[in-house]
């Protein structure tokens, strides 16, 4: 026990350290993120994530160093829609790019507590409650068919409920104020539209967590596994953003994809404790070959109407 406290506590005091490293040094001012330091910050991330895979299969085998892996392939590419949503909400509140960084990187720290709370309410439910794994893994299937199925559509945040109620609790300016969140006037405390951008991409990681969460506890229980592979999924997002935001609309099967991937998971749920069991070695080739399918297919027939055509926009 001891022992797995100082795991855990050494993993969130390194975690820490990195965000503080990011947002303190590397990106203490405001600036645009270029193509090419998005490229770094991302291999970098993928690199230490590996690293701390090495460091799982040399203290604690093979098999739990393979369900890290396969944990974190799934969330990292079940990431790529949550990129997807942030490239419509900066578009819809023409949210310059010189502050789209600081936006996502509060973004990430409160999914990061969010996920934190999720993982250990799913674990002391699945730890009590086996049988809930059925249930995690028939939401899995049929959300995984929505979203192979469901068809693009425009983006809408004022109609968000949260986003209302907000408005209703705390005045908005009309413009952006730099990059603050929150301003002052006239003596009355005003949230910025860059304040209401940040409260739905936190809104968009919690939905996006309710998936993403049960398929991982298809590969494993092990809340220790489930939270890293998490965490290091979720630290890249925002390097994994600036490097695709462009680019998005060239992998318009990846969606597709990942629908099949999150039904197939739940499926892998749903046999668990079967004679069928899918192993997890089989399951990491599954998942890897119907990327690779979703995004050879989405180069090989391109379409010729991007999916950003059609959103309307909101000017702040």
């Amino acid at each position: 026990m001891i022992d797995q406290l100082w795991l855990w506590i050494g993993f969130n005091l390194f975690v820490l350290a990195m965000l503080a490293l990011d947002l303190g040094v590397f990106h203490r001012k405001s600036h645009v993120v270029t193509f090419k330091e998005s490229i770094t910050w991302t291999v970098v991330w993928v690199m230490l994530a590996l690293l701390f895979n090495a460091a799982i299969w040399h203290y604690y085998g093979p098999q739990k160093a393979l369900e890290f892996f396969t944990g974190y392939l799934i969330e990292k590419s079940l990431s790529v829609d949550n990129v997807f949503v942030f490239a419509l909400l900066f578009g819809y509140f023409a949210v310059p790019p010189v502050w789209q960084h600081k936006v996502l990187f509060w973004g990430v720290l409160g999914a990061l507590v969010m996920r934190a709370i999720m993982i250990a309410a799913g674990a002391a439910l699945i730890a009590k409650f086996n049988w809930i794994i059925y249930i995690f893994g028939a939401f899995l299937v049929l959300t995984g068919i929505k979203m192979a199925v469901k068809r693009e559509e425009e983006i809408h945040p004022e109609r968000n409920p949260v986003v209302r109620w907000f408005k209703r609790w705390m005045p908005v300016t009309a413009n952006f104020r730099e990059d603050r969140f929150f301003v002052v006037e006239n003596g009355v405390r005003h949230a910025t539209p860059l304040f209401v951008v940040l409260l739905l991409v936190e809104m968009s990681d919690l939905i996006f967590a309710v998936d993403s969460i049960p398929a991982i506890f298809a590969v494993t229980t092990d809340p220790f596994i489930v939270y890293t592979s998490n965490v290091f999924a979720i630290l890249g997002l925002r390097s994994l953003y600036f490097a695709l935001a462009g680019v998005m609309d060239k992998f318009h099967y990846l969606k597709i994809g990942l629908g099949v991937v999150l039904a197939f998971v739940g499926v892998k749920m749903l046999l668990a404790h079967s004679a069928w069991k899918i192993d997890t070695l089989v399951a990491l080739g599954v998942v890897v070959a119907i990327l690779a399918v979703s995004v050879v297919a989405s180069l090989r027939w391109p379409r010729t109407i991007g999916p950003f055509e059609g959103v309307s926009r909101k000017n702040p």
